[in-house]
């Protein structure tokens, strides 16, 4: 054998297999079947073959699973299809929890009230995700579709050629050996044996070829019969009809048979299909273009269809085109709703309410869930408008605001950067400081006036830190006194919630994820820098801020410490320096973060001991032994605590904890997080001298300054490097970089600032 037909033989034996796989996917999945046989898989799965596209979709929802989040802002559900499941999690959405339980709400009461009697409208600040939920939402409905659970059918209509047709030639057909008895379906007629074959754009559901009155019969019984007491039957399914053409075709060929409603079943072929936003089937985003979203064209006018029997010929048949055709039993997405001519969306006001729009020659009706997007600008005009008051009692608005945990804000840069190539390595802490400055961006001002007592004074003083803190990690000033910290954690939910009153709402202003994404694309450009880093950020933004023209919440007035976006610059420096030098102090291995609970714990024995008048127990002696003042005073100095008021504090902090977590160990570091800091910062002072010449140490190194150094300096230089390189993510370039900066700023001269 040549070697090109070995070539030759090997393809064809790949597109065999390739064609023997899409044989059997095509038959395991169903994708052609007959009327009858698809009554049959209702009845052996009503609730799955029986649904609206309002059920249908909640459905593809609760595929991908839900899971309940509790944390210090209190319990949440968050809804797996979010996060990209389908597709690896490419392009998921970040946060948003309460945006994603209030439309799911709505899509469940919808479900149970069997209709959509209104349009969903999420309006937001640019760029906070509106488009990429309704776009996550239609991606997981393609990917359900695919799944034998999320099988969703439509039908065509079948006409044979003459030589297959009615032996009676009833309906124009011509004389045949083959009788309607003999062909019980034209469904799996090979295409040659076909002469027309009428596809329904608005892929108008099989039950609906059930007359209403029998259909809401049989329908109920499959329900009772399967014990789904949950499932309630949708009005489209209940009391809906067929399009205007397929029930012409059908009274067409019902007169023709004289009501023998078999043999008009014979002409159905039900075709599963799948959603697609590529090919706008079940799953359409309108831009906000001039240009009406339905049209209709006669039908019969079409020379193609010449070949239709002449009891159809004699009628007008009418099809649908358009974006509400196209979306039909799936999804339609307004995007930028406001941003389209007013009078373009009055058909909404019906179309949300009644499901159904009136064209030139029919009413078209609808099975669909109507999802817009708007920005916050345009909505605020859209209410000064005469239409709102028509619009407002069948629109459901769901805020989607700018994300305020600046945790979450990371993962979106983060994401980013793992799928876009920016040509340099990334230092540590690069997206941590974009995404505490957006945040720190949008926060406001709480209002301390809805809160009493001693809540109120404390949320009054709030930096925009110690609040961002709050949201991110249930982190409280370090200042606090134990009961003003207790108090203030119990409020947080209040406190974020308080945030949400006004239409100046907080998470409306500042910068966008989309802006955040230019300024990190743009400080990799920035030759000055090796890597992209935080100092390449903060050279970015300085640029930025200098130009408030460029975006509106730079324009903003400042209110005291919020919205004054230098200073909130300034102050994720100072952030970016505490954490670089952690990193630095960490490398070097001048902490055992167990020495500080060791210490803290011995100092809450002794204090414990010495209330109650009783003696402590030395492990080293194995004595029992009075409690030591000494000791105890000077952990106190260090962590600027003053006799035994402060004591007694300590300990009912203690108590309370105990009650509040019975039978488990208490986790001081947890408890008293500024005490732990103290302690840190007191070890760090007396060692801040050893730190700085090592720090000079690595730099010298890297100036091939080696030989300059002895060797135990040196040892202590490739520790530090390779612990920062292997367990902090730094390479040589970062570090040369980011240690340059420290001491030129926090330990320049030797002090710290």
């Amino acid at each position: 054998m040549s070697e090109e037909a070995g070539k030759e033989g090997a393809s064809n034996s790949l597109l065999d297999q390739l064609a023997e796989e899409i044989q059997e996917g095509f038959s395991k999945n169903q994708r052609i079947m007959s009327f009858s046989q698809f009554i049959d898989a209702v009845q052996e799965h009503p609730q799955r073959h029986a649904r609206s596209a309002i059920q249908y979709l909640r459905d593809s929802i609760l595929h991908y699973g839900v899971t309940q989040r509790k944390d210090h802002l209190g319990e949440h559900m968050h809804y797996h299809v979010f996060d990209a499941p389908f597709d690896e999690g490419r392009d998921k959405m970040f946060g948003q929890e309460s945006t994603q339980r209030r439309v799911f709400q709505l899509l469940d009461s919808f479900a149970r009230a069997g209709r959509v009697d209104k349009l969903i409208l999420l309006h937001g600040p640019n760029g906070s995700a509106k488009s990429t939920f309704v776009k996550t939402l239609m991606r997981g409905l393609e990917a359900y579709s695919q799944t034998e659970e999320g099988a969703i059918y439509c039908f065509n209509w079948i006409f044979p050629s003459e030589r297959l047709a009615s032996a009676k030639g009833t309906i124009g057909f011509g004389e045949s050996a083959v009788t309607r008895k003999q062909l019980a379906t034209f469904a799996d007629l090979d295409e040659s044996q076909i002469d027309v074959k009428l596809v329904d754009p608005l892929k108008d559901h099989p039950l609906l070829l059930i007359p209403v009155e029998q259909r809401a019969k049989l329908l109920q019984k499959l329900v009772d019969d399967s014990g789904a007491e949950d499932f309630v039957l949708s009005e489209h399914l209940l009391r809906g009809d067929l399009s205007h053409s397929n029930k012409t075709v059908f009274d067409a060929l019902l007169t023709a048979y004289h009501g023998d409603l078999q043999s008009v079943y014979k002409h159905i072929q039900v075709e599963r299909f799948y959603f697609s936003r590529r090919y706008r089937r079940g799953a359409v985003s309108v831009e906000p273009q001039m240009r009406v979203d339905a049209g209709v064209r006669q039908l019969t006018m079409d020379k193609r269809l010449q070949s239709l029997p002449p009891v159809l010929q004699s009628v007008s048949l009418f099809e649908v085109a358009g974006d509400l055709a196209d979306a039909n039993r799936g999804i339609i997405e307004y995007d930028d709703m406001f941003k389209r001519h007013p009078d373009l969306n009055k058909y909404l006001l019906i179309a949300s309410e009644r499901a159904a729009i009136s064209l030139d020659h029919l009413i078209l009706y609808l099975d669909m869930v109507m999802i817009a997007t708007g920005n916050e600008t345009y909505l605020d005009a859209f209410k000064q408008t005469a239409d709102y008051a028509s619009f407002k009692g069948r629109i459901e608005l769901v805020r989607v605001p700018y994300l305020l945990d600046y945790n979450i804000e990371k993962q979106i840069y983060d994401d980013q950067l793992t799928r876009v190539d920016v040509g340099k390595f990334v230092a540590p802490l690069t997206t941590y400081v974009v995404s505490l400055w957006a945040v720190l961006t949008r926060l406001k001002r709480p209002v301390a006036e809805r809160f009493d007592g001693v809540l109120k004074e404390v949320i009054d003083e709030l930096t925009p830190l110690e609040k961002a803190d709050l949201y991110a990690l249930g982190k409280v000033p370090d200042d606090l006194p134990p009961e003003d910290a207790r108090e203030l954690k119990a409020n947080l939910a209040q406190l974020k919630e308080e945030g949400t009153r006004t239409t100046a709402y907080e998470g409306r202003y500042g910068a966008s994820p989309r802006e955040m994404k230019m300024i990190m694309l743009n400080a990799a450009q920035n030759d000055s820098f090796p890597c992209l880093s935080p100092l390449a950020i903060f050279k970015e933004l300085e640029t930025l801020i200098k130009d408030p023209s460029v975006f509106p919440f730079l324009q903003m007035q400042a209110d005291g410490d919020y919205f004054d976006h230098a200073a909130h610059l300034k102050t994720v420096k100072g952030r970016y320096l505490d954490l670089l030098d952690e990193h630095m102090q960490e490398a070097m291995g001048l902490v055992d973060e167990q020495q500080y609970e060791r210490l803290f714990t011995r100092y809450i024995d002794h204090v414990s001991q010495s209330i109650k008048g009783e003696q402590v127990y030395n492990d080293l002696t194995g004595q029992y032994e009075e409690p030591d003042e000494d000791f105890m005073q000077e952990l106190e100095e260090q962590m600027d605590l003053d006799g035994d008021d402060d004591r007694q504090n300590l300990m009912s902090t203690i108590a309370a904890a105990f009650i509040d977590n019975p039978g488990e160990k208490i986790d001081y570091r947890r408890v008293f997080p500024k005490l732990f800091a103290a302690l840190k910062r007191s070890f760090f002072d007396e060692r801040r001298r050893q730190i700085r010449q090592t720090q000079q140490h690595i730099l010298r190194y890297f100036n091939d300054e080696a030989e300059s150094l002895s060797s135990q300096e040196l040892d202590a230089v490739k520790r530090t490097i390779k612990t920062l390189t292997e367990q902090f993510g730094y390479n040589e370039e970062s570090i040369r970089e980011a240690l340059a900066f420290l001491l030129s700023t926090r330990y320049k001269g030797g002090g710290q600032d």
